[in-house]
Parts: structure tokens; C-alpha cells; sequence
């Protein structure tokens, strides 16, 4: 069967491989894939900066926005064929640490666990791929090819379950406004679990899309380009981080309103020294009871919750958020960013 391979650590290695069925010890139920979701995660490993393979193995099956069609489950599983599902990124560690124990492997604490098509794990990206059943989450079909957005949502998921806990810590606190940096994938997810929880929406770009601004309008938010600087006038209650660009994290510390919450979601690169007030950071901090914090990753919950907020959006709107679809023999092309890309997905079906 095909798949999408790459030798991590090494530059643009990444190719269409022949490689056998996969293997029963990757889980029980088995899948069909039907796209593959590709981010900045999947162009870091194939830069050869990021990814590790499997234990004795030279190539790693890339791919972790997974999106398939079961084909095969033992009875009782909790699926069946014809069932369209989307397997989960990360595994426990075999320790386990408290987290993973807890069902919290987003949050292990020791860094024993592996991912798919990430770290030490095949990825999603073959024709067909195999998943434990307590890995994975049911998508509706009324979705159609927008189930590829769950796994992304469910990190987004995680970063506004999260923010509502740190909230919470003040009974009288009630937000009321949202700013998102960065109108990618993430920052629109993002923007659209804002709006769900009628939040005032405001996101920040530094690239000008029509497309963009009709998606931030549509959610009934407002768009705004430039620097966060042009911006000093909104004191939101929550900051979603979502660009891991440095000037851009500098730029929204210390900036919301009293008690507000910073949730950094994107990954910055390192080696950007920037200048940084630490004292006036520190400062309003403690005197706001400011709170930042970072998150990656997701559990059970969140992609269950990610599948929630997925069905009560607009389907026209999570489809706008689809602006191209690669064939697998040109998969190398999902890679290179366009103008107008928003979410690239390999199309499998």
C-alpha cells in the first residue's frame, strides 16, 4: 500500500513509499484512509528538525490529522465498518507517569510517550492504518470531509477547557471578550469555540485574505491586520496565542484585561532573543492576577468535545476552512504554502 514517508532528521526526505499492511499490533480496528490533515508540525519533520521513527526503523509513516473510514472491528468495540473515525495522536508512556495514568497523556510528565506519525509511532499518513479502539473517537458523517478538522479542533479544545479551569479559580469571573492571534487553522478553530461560547471575537493577522476576513465576519467577529501594537485599545479577557511567532507572544503579554488569561497554542522556534520588560510584565501580572500559560496536545475528552463543537458549526463555514486538496503522488505539494492556504489536506478517497 502507499504511504508518505520521511526520514526524520534528514532534509526533504519525504517520499511515497510501497509499504506492507499494517500491522495488527498497531490496533484491532482497521481503517481506510480518507484525507490527511498537514501542519506546521508535519513541515518541521520533513525539514528534518523535528520527528523520530519507530525503534529500529530508518523511515517514519508521517501524518497525525487522521480522517478514515473503519473497515474492520472486533464486535463491540464501539465502532463498526462503514464508521468514519479519526485516531488520536499521542500514547501513554509505558511507566505510567501520573498523567498518563490518569488518562491525561496530553500532560505526561516525563516524556515517555510516543505519537503517531510524530514520535517513535507509524503515522496515518498509508492507505490503510490500524488503531486500538480506546484511541480513537467516532466523527458523524453529516460532516463529510470536515471530520479531517477534528484532531486540530481537539487541540484548540484543550486550550479553551483549560482557560475555563484557570477561570474558574474567581466565582465572579465572566468573560466577555476574545482576541486570537493568528488566523491559520488553529486561530480560526480557535475563534469559532470563542464564538460558541458567545464571546466578542476579535482576530489578528499579519497576512490580509478576503477569505479570512469573510470566515472571522461570518462567526460574527472582527478582523484586524497589522501588529498587536495597532490593537493597545482592546483589553480582552482571553488571548488565544496561535501564530508561536516571538514578537507576536511578547507582544500580548501583559495586555489583557484584570484577570485576564494568555493561552500560548502556537510553538515558537527557538534562538529569537527579544527585549522584554519583566519588570512591567511582572508587574501587571500580579497586580491583574494575570494568568499565562502554554498547551499542546489533547486527550479523550477534548477530541470528544472537539467532535462536539464541530457539529453544532456551520458546514459550509468548516468547509471554507479546506482551500486545497493534494492527491497522494503529489503529496509533497500539501508541504509548500500558497497565498491563500488555509487547511491543506492529502486527499486519500
Amino acid at each position: 500500500m502507499r504511504a508518505l514517508t520521511v526520514a526524520p532528521g534528514t532534509a526533504n526526505s519525504a517520499q511515497v513509499d510501497d509499504v506492507p499492511e499494517p500491522p495488527r499490533s498497531d490496533g484491532a480496528v482497521l481503517v481506510r484512509a480518507l484525507a490527511l490533515g498537514v501542519c506546521g508540525t508535519d513541515r518541521e519533520i520533513v525539514s528534518g528538525a523535528y520527528g523520530w521513527a519507530p525503534p529500529g526503523e530508518r523511515r517514519l509513516v508521517i501524518g497525525h490529522e487522521s480522517f478514515g473510514e473503519v473497515q474492520e472491528a472486533p464486535a463491540g468495540c464501539g465502532v463498526k465498518a462503514g464508521d468514519r473515525v479519526v485516531g488520536f495522536v499521542r500514547r501513554p508512556d509505558p511507566v505510567p507517569c501520573p498523567a498518563c495514568a490518569a488518562g491525561e497523556w496530553d500532560m505526561c510528565r516525563n516524556g515517555r510517550y510516543t505519537e503517531r506519525g510524530i514520535k517513535e509511532r507509524n503515522g496515518y499518513g498509508a492507505e490503510f492504518f490500524r488503531v486500538e479502539p480506546e484511541f480513537l473517537v467516532k466523527v458523524d458523517r453529516a460532516l463529510g470531509d470536515a471530520g479531517v478538522l477534528v484532531e486540530p479542533t481537539s487541540v484548540v479544545a484543550k486550550a479553551w477547557d483549560h482557560t475555563e479551569r484557570i477561570g474558574k479559580r474567581s466565582r465572579s469571573w465572566r468573560p466577555q471578550t476574545l482576541l486570537v492571534t493568528g488566523a491559520g487553522p488553529i486561530g480560526l478553530l480557535a475563534a469559532l469555540l470563542g464564538a460558541q461560547r458567545g464571546l466578542d471575537v476579535h482576530v489578528l493577522d499579519h497576512h490580509d485574505s478576503l477569505e479570512k476576513r469573510r470566515l472571522v465576519q461570518a462567526l460574527g467577529g472582527t478582523f484586524y491586520l497589522g501588529a498587536i501594537t495597532g490593537i493597545e485599545s482592546l483589553e480582552p479577557d482571553i488571548v488565544m496565542e496561535c501564530t508561536g511567532a516571538p514578537s507576536v507572544v511578547r507582544g500580548v503579554l501583559g495586555r489583557t484585561a484584570s484577570s485576564g488569561i494568555v493561552c500560548l497554542v502556537g510553538v515558537s522556534s527557538p534562538g529569537h532573543a527579544l527585549d522584554v520588560d519583566v519588570g512591567g510584565f511582572n508587574r501587571a501580572m500580579v497586580l491583574d492576577n494575570g494568568t499565562v500559560f502554554g498547551s499542546v496536545n489533547a486527550n479523550r475528552q477534548h477530541y470528544e468535545d472537539a467532535v462536539a463543537a464541530l457539529r453544532r458549526a456551520d458546514c459550509a463555514w468548516l468547509s471554507s476552512l479546506i482551500t486545497r486538496r493534494v492527491p497522494v503522488a503529489q503529496w509533497t505539494q500539501a508541504l509548500e504554502a500558497e497565498p491563500d492556504d488555509t487547511k491543506v489536506v492529502v486527499d486519500f478517497s
